[in-house]
């Protein structure tokens, strides 16, 4: 059972004005919780959102001071690495949605889940059509920017006022220490696939 809207997490997407080039700088940074507990994670992360009229744009910044990845290839099992990920229901009826991860070798793998009596299943034929992504590493953080367009979603541009589904997470792998899940509303398990934790995105202009 879905927990009630008022305890899960909301946010507000602006609309973006691409003519201002700082306009990231005027986006507040929502952080990341520890995903089975709740509590502040070893190594911080962030994200900040925002929309046009065609496309979603996420900015992820993580903490990070032994980040690595090996795998280049497409859709390749990323989650077994160290990334970020981004999970988006626009229909929001719970039964299906999108999820996009990024390395920090800018390598991507998307798919759909849908809903079982068993749990999801994963269909890795959606590919999200126009997906722009970017990566900066320093020895300090990394950081990920997406740009999401909605027709690869089916989903038409929102409304202003329209809510999605979502929730937005990273796996961090520190070498000889236990692996650390951040999610943006924590499912209270060691994994991230809890759709009825999801929390609601809200398109304004």
């Amino acid at each position: 059972m879905s927990p009630p809207a008022h305890l899960l997490p909301h946010l507000e997407c602006r609309f973006f004005d691409q003519s201002d080039a700082g306009f990231w700088e005027k986006v507040e940074p929502v952080h990341l919780r520890e995903t089975e507990t709740a509590k502040v994670p070893q190594q911080a992360t962030w994200f900040k959102m925002a929309w046009t009229e065609n496309e979603l744009r996420v900015l992820f910044y993580a903490e990070d001071s032994l980040a690595w990845a090996t795998l280049t290839e497409h859709d390749e099992p990323l989650y077994n690495e160290e990334v970020v990920e981004v999970f988006l229901d626009p229909v929001g009826d719970l039964e299906c949605y999108f999820e996009i991860e990024v390395n920090q070798l800018n390598t991507v793998c998307d798919l759909v889940l849908r809903r079982t009596r068993s749990g999801y299943r994963k269909d890795f034929g959606w590919h999200c059509e126009g997906l722009q992504t970017s990566v900066t590493k320093t020895p300090e953080f990394w950081m990920v920017e997406m740009t999401i367009p909605f027709s690869s979603m089916e989903s038409g541009p929102p409304l202003a006022g329209e809510k999605w589904r979502a929730n937005f997470f990273r796996i961090d792998r520190p070498k000889n220490a236990s692996s650390e899940l951040s999610a943006w509303s924590p499912t209270g398990l060691p994994l991230f696939h809890v759709q009825e934790k999801f929390g609601f995105l809200e398109f304004v202009r």
